[in-house]
């Protein structure tokens, strides 16, 4: 006898990859997160040749921008910018780290505080509000039980 006990799925409980994939089409589809002008034209770091190829990079940084919020209260730009930075490639000569660009991570931010998702805290950093850390739950447990058929 199977006993089913009925439990929370949280951002924990799933992929990165499933759930920033979800997000990202949930704020694709909603009219609150708008794309900027300038995100064909911008690239995301220092360390990169190119600007992203994909039409929908922007939504994914945001997502995993959010997941990451969920993950680690607390966290700044400072720290994302560490987070997305990468090797910049010299020829030859050795790679230095870069960090990201501040512009499209804070833009981010300042988007997901408009849409209520994430707030300010007094010594600075962000973190999920209630209702941001609810959707967050609702769209993970959706990619859970889409896993599961």
């Amino acid at each position: 006898m199977a006993e089913e006990t009925a439990r929370g799925i949280c951002v924990r409980d799933v992929p990165a990859k499933a759930f920033i994939a979800a997000y990202a089409e949930h704020l694709k589809n909603s009219d609150k997160f708008e794309l900027p002008v300038w995100a064909d034209l911008v690239k995301t770091s220092v360390a990169n040749e190119l600007a992203p190829y994909g039409d929908d990079w922007y939504y994914i940084r945001a997502a995993s921008i959010a997941r990451k919020v969920y993950l680690r209260p607390g966290v700044g730009v400072g720290q994302l910018r560490k987070w997305y930075g990468g090797n910049y490639r010299r020829g030859t000569r050795t790679e230095h780290f870069r960090k990201a660009n501040a512009g499209i991570i804070r833009s981010v931010l300042l988007q997901l505080e408009e849409m209520k998702v994430t707030e300010k805290l007094e010594n600075g950093g962000r973190q999920m509000t209630r209702v941001g850390q609810q959707d967050l739950d609702r769209i993970a447990g959706s990619v859970f039980h889409d896993a599961e058929e």
